[in-house]
């Protein structure tokens, strides 16, 4: 009988099959990004520093990945053996998933709690990828083969490329799509226009424009404003997306992007309030049916 991997070697493999998992998710995240409204309304262009902090976020992943082994990737592996020694005399690989879905229940569990979204859809797509993704790493931790570094690391980088091809493949071949914001008229943006909560911009034919109780609309500065101004169609601040500009006194000119498909367009735009990087918030218009 050959004996287990050092645990030394187990958190070296376990941590390199996360990161490969991350990068594999990350390529499937970028590759449905690109069908989202999103990706097209992301400013044009990105910050120079990224390159600088490149090194940084990879250190950071390997930690962290390092991080979910020793809490919970190896424990996950070695719950698995103690379990099947217990209930059937002998270490079994069966008990690996039956861990894994039981503790990635109550991880994404109490994360739905935390965050406060529990959402049926969301949690029924985070567990069973949770558990698949503690899964592999502690089977793999948990074999007696010797030499597993060389075949986990071919066959990760393989799925990953397989993953980009055959995301360049169905985009070439029209299974997927990247998004495009529509061709709308201008006489189509006619109407009033809706953000759900009782503000309202309305768009006229002659080129008035009316905003009543719109947040967001004043300067950035984050407050809803009422007022009547003019209104322009040209160029957007995001790519690819041509934009409304709306001029109203004393809430200064906002642009709002044009959105959403054809059939249905969206008004939206981002408002910056401080300095963070992440205190931003995104507003969005519908057109509001006509009485």
């Amino acid at each position: 009988m050959e004996k287990k991997r050092p645990y030394g070697l187990s958190l070296l493999l376990s941590t390199v099959i996360l990161l490969l998992e991350a990068v594999l998710a990350l390529v499937v995240s970028v590759l449905d990004g690109l069908t989202r409204q999103s990706w097209a309304t992301a400013p044009t262009g990105g910050s120079p520093l990224f390159v600088v902090l490149l090194p940084v976020l990879v250190l950071f992943a390997a930690v962290a990945a390092a991080a979910l082994s020793v809490a919970l990737v190896l424990p996950i592996a070695a719950l698995s053996d103690a379990l099947g020694r217990r209930f059937g005399g002998r270490e079994v690989w069966w008990w690996v998933p039956v861990v894994a879905a039981a503790v990635s229940l109550v991880l994404v569990g109490a994360t739905t709690v935390v965050t406060g979204s529990p959402e049926p859809v969301g949690f029924a797509g985070a567990w069973p990828l949770t558990a698949v993704a503690l899964t592999v790493p502690a089977l793999v931790c948990r074999s007696r083969r010797k030499r597993a570094f060389g075949p986990v690391f071919l066959w990760g980088l393989t799925a990953v490329v397989l993953t980009g091809v055959l995301g360049g493949v169905a985009f070439g071949t029209g299974v997927l799509t990247v998004y495009r914001p529509p061709v709308v008229p201008r006489a189509a943006l006619v109407g009033t226009w809706s953000d759900g909560r009782g503000g309202l911009l309305t768009l006229e034919a002659d080129g008035r424009a009316t905003v009543s109780g719109l947040d967001g609309t004043s300067g950035d500065r984050g407050e809803a404003c009422v007022g009547h101004g003019t209104w322009g169609y040209g160029t957007g601040t995001s790519r690819h997306a041509r934009g409304v500009g709306v001029d109203v006194s004393p809430c200064g000119r906002t642009v709002w992007d044009v959105g959403g498909t054809a059939d249905r367009p969206t008004l939206h735009r981002t408002v910056v309030r401080s300095v963070e990087p992440d205190d931003v918030d995104r507003y969005e218009l519908t057109r509001r049916a006509a009485r």
